[in-house]
């Protein structure tokens, strides 16, 4: 989980600066997706052979959509626009999302400390969109980069809530393979004109280096690290790991001057690290019933 988030954390001052640099979001976002899906294609021989169900191919068609498709175009377009640095805190908001979908679409109920984490947690929010819209530089922020990667955390957790059954009954490869398919059959009609049309030969070889980097690590080996890790530890250690990703970023990127770190940012992180502790430490219904299980057993 540690290299994961590290990798992820590294993955936003690179992306940024290929960005920079003769590519845009939506070129970045292809050759991720597609390469993505190549890559667990080719995985995909040496692992034992699964087989997946007509109708369950169908629903990973759905998972895609949320959590491919509009995750990553939301994150990787709105790092164009905001800095690598705004991106990363945003990223570390996913489980207040999911806390809320959880009340909508699982009943799970809303506990003192969750409402208290969501408060908090919105009051970075509003910190870091308040300072983006009184950047001057990109380098600060950007409201529409702000916004766009809280969009791609809203669709991930909106992914988990409604496929999480999907994404437990099958392995980390036979997944990813599917829905990095689909996302790639749903975007590449609409962004292969746009990436033919890129001055191929006026980009360098360093640009390139950093989309290989955010395609293979920050997008084929993180994930798998991710989902093994998932798999070892518990959700609540698996969450603290999240605090990494915006660490490394933050370090990454003012130290090669992508990004310009002010005291908002830094209160932002605090509210927002807080409000999503705050969530995280909140038992669920699960844990409650079990509780009251082993109680009853006593």
């Amino acid at each position: 989980m540690f290299s994961a988030e590290a990798i992820w954390g590294l993955m936003a001052p690179l992306g940024k600066d290929a960005m920079n640099n003769g590519l845009d979001g939506i070129s970045v976002v292809s050759f991720r997706v597609a390469g993505a899906a190549l890559l667990f294609w080719i995985a995909s021989l040496f692992v034992k052979r699964e087989h997946v169900d007509k109708h369950d191919i169908l629903l990973f068609a759905g998972a895609a959509v949320l959590g491919i498709v509009f995750n990553q175009c939301l994150y990787t377009i709105g790092l164009s626009f905001t800095s690598p640095i705004n991106s990363s805190i945003v990223t570390t908001s996913m489980p207040i999302f999911a806390m809320i979908l959880s009340f909508f679409i699982l009943r799970e109920p809303i506990t003192m400390k969750k409402a208290s984490g969501v408060l908090i947690g919105c009051l970075g929010a509003v910190i870091l969109i308040l300072t983006s819209m009184g950047a001057a530089s990109s380098k600060v922020g950007d409201i529409r980069g702000d916004l766009m990667c809280m969009g791609a955390q809203l669709s991930f957790a909106l992914y988990l809530s409604l496929f999480n059954h999907l994404i437990k009954k099958y392995n980390v490869v036979t997944v990813n393979k599917w829905m990095f398919t689909w996302a790639t059959i749903s975007i590449i009609p609409f962004t292969f004109g746009h990436v033919a049309e890129l001055p191929w030969g006026d980009i360098s070889m360093k640009t390139w280096i950093e989309t290989g980097y955010v395609v293979v690590f920050g997008t084929f080996l993180s994930y798998l690290l991710s989902i093994v890790g998932q798999h070892v530890l518990r959700p609540t250690v698996v969450s603290v790991y999240n605090y990494v990703q915006p660490i490394v970023s933050v370090t990454v990127s003012v130290l090669t001057g992508l990004g310009v770190f002010t005291w908002p940012q830094g209160m932002a992180i605090i509210l927002v690290f807080s409000g999503v502790w705050l969530v995280i430490k909140s038992k669920s219904k699960r844990d409650n019933l079990a509780e009251q299980t082993a109680s009853t057993a006593e």
